[in-house]
C-alpha cells in the first residue's frame, strides 16, 4: 500500500504539522494452527478531508476533489471472550475507535501546535467511550457477555505520532539497528513486577503473562496515550501476542532489518510464528515511511 499524507500547519510560526510521505505498510490476520476461529481485528487507513463535486458549472472540477491527507492510522484489536464474542469486541473497537480518533482530528488541527494535551485527553476519551459501548454491549447481549478486547492505536502526523494502548498487543520501532518496545504490556504480570512483587525470572512471571490488567470492555480499561517522534529511517511494527508468544523480540528485529518489503516482512514473521505452533491468532502490521 502506497499512502500520500500532506498537511501544512495552521500556525506559519510553528513546523507542519504533517509532513508529506510515502508509506511501505502491510497488514494481515491468521487464525493460527490451533484455534478454530479469529477473534483478531486489523486496521491501516489514511484519514482525509475531501470535496466531493455533485455538480458544477466549472470545466475542470476535477481538481477539487483530490484528497488533503490528515494522518495515518494504524490498529490491533485481539478480541477476548471466545468465539463470537472476542470477534465482536475487537470488531466494535476498531470500528468506533477509528471514527472518534477521525472526528477528535478536528481539535488537533486547531489546537495550539506547542500543546497537544487536549488532544491526548481526546484519545484517551475515544478509548473510554468504546470500552462504555462494549460493557453495555456485553450486558444486554448473553452471547457477548465477558466480551473485551485489547487496542494498540498508532497515530502518524508527519514528524509526530500518538500511540494509544489498552492491553498487550505490542507496538516496536526499529531505530537503526536498535529495536524498542514503546508500548507497555498491560498484564498482572507487569504489575506485580512494577509493585516488587515479583520479578521477571520468577515461574510466576510466565503464569500471569496472559492476564490482562486493562482491556476494551474488561472489569478496566486504562487507555495510556505515549508521544513519540516519527522519523524517515524507522520502521515501526504493531502485533497481537499470537506473533510475541512464538517469535523473539530477536527474530522480529532481524526481520525488520532485513525486511524488501513490507508485505514481505509480515508474511515471514506469520510463518515463523506458524513454525513455532502458531497456538494463538495473530496479526501483524509493518511499515515504514520514505521521502516522495
Amino acid at each position: 500500500m502506497d499512502l500520500q499524507l500532506s498537511q501544512q500547519g495552521t500556525d506559519s510560526s510553528a513546523p507542519p504539522r504533517v509532513v508529506s510521505a510515502s508509506l511501505d505498510v502491510h497488514g494481515l490476520t491468521h487464525p493460527g494452527k490451533v484455534r478454530p476461529n479469529n477473534e483478531d481485528h486489523f486496521l491501516v487507513c489514511a484519514l482525509s478531508r475531501k470535496i466531493e463535486v455533485y455538480h458544477t458549472s466549472l470545466p475542470n472540477p476535477s481538481i477539487l476533489g483530490r484528497s488533503e491527507g490528515l494522518a495515518f492510522l494504524a490498529l490491533v484489536a485481539d478480541g477476548v471472550g471466545g468465539a463470537r464474542a472476542g470477534e465482536e469486541a475487537s470488531r466494535i473497537a476498531l470500528e468506533h475507535v477509528t471514527r472518534y480518533v477521525s472526528q477528535s482530528l478536528n481539535c488537533y488541527y486547531t489546537s495550539d501546535p506547542g500543546d497537544d494535551e487536549t488532544f491526548v485527553q481526546e484519545l484517551e476519551q475515544a478509548a473510554m467511550k468504546v470500552h462504555a459501548e462494549i460493557v453495555e454491549e456485553s450486558h444486554h447481549d448473553a452471547e457477548h457477555r465477558g466480551m473485551a478486547t485489547t487496542l494498540t492505536l498508532w497515530l502518524g502526523v508527519g514528524s509526530s505520532a500518538y500511540l494509544l494502548q489498552v492491553g498487550d498487543s505490542r507496538c516496536y520501532i526499529l531505530q537503526g539497528d536498535e529495536l524498542t518496545q514503546i508500548s507497555r504490556d498491560q498484564t498482572m504480570a507487569e504489575e506485580f513486577v512494577d509493585a516488587g512483587v515479583i520479578t521477571r525470572g520468577d515461574p510466576a512471571f510466565n503464569r500471569w503473562t496472559n492476564v490482562l490488567s486493562s482491556a476494551i470492555g474488561g472489569p478496566q480499561a486504562a487507555p495510556m496515550v505515549t508521544r513519540v517522534t516519527q522519523s524517515l529511517g524507522s520502521i515501526g511494527l504493531m502485533c497481537s501476542d499470537g506473533l510475541t508468544r512464538h517469535v523473539s523480540d530477536e527474530q522480529i528485529r532481524h526481520r525488520l532489518m532485513t525486511m524488501t518489503s513490507a508485505r514481505e516482512c509480515c508474511e515471514l514473521l506469520l510463518q515463523d510464528a506458524l513454525d513455532a505452533g502458531g497456538e494463538d491468532n495473530i496479526t501483524i502490521i509493518a511499515g515504514r515511511p520514505s521521502p516522495d
